[in-house]
């Protein structure tokens, strides 16, 4: 089993910045892969980037190229998703998702954040 818990949303000004914070726990933190997540009133869940074991990213939601940046600490079990030029659409709850294979096996409890303009 995998614990992961979120932390770092809170509410920010349009162009301000955030960093969400991801931490796991229950199982080697190396051979696991990680995802962030987000999920607006209304909308569907959707996948924004990935990190591999080795580090490696790839961005899935084109509105968050360039801005959103995901990064992993292995020694500290941690997963980073650094959050720049927020707009007010980008206000959601965000989940971190962790796989060992191909499916998203486990999720964080989520973290709200919230734009203003």
């Amino acid at each position: 089993q995998v614990q992961l818990a979120e932390s770092g949303g809170g509410l920010v000004q349009a162009g301000g910045s955030l960093r969400l914070s991801c931490a796991a726990s229950g199982r080697t933190f190396m051979t696991l892969a990680f995802g962030w997540f987000r999920q607006a009133p209304g909308k569907e869940r959707e996948l924004l980037q990935r990190v591999s074991w080795s580090g490696g990213t790839a961005t899935y939601a084109d509105s968050v190229k360039g801005r959103f940046f995901t990064s992993r600490d292995n020694a500290k079990n941690t997963v980073f998703l650094q959050m720049t030029n927020l707009k007010p659409e980008d206000t959601a709850v965000y989940y971190c998702a962790a796989t060992s294979g191909s499916d998203w096996n486990y999720w964080g409890q989520g973290t709200q954040v919230t734009v203003s303009s």
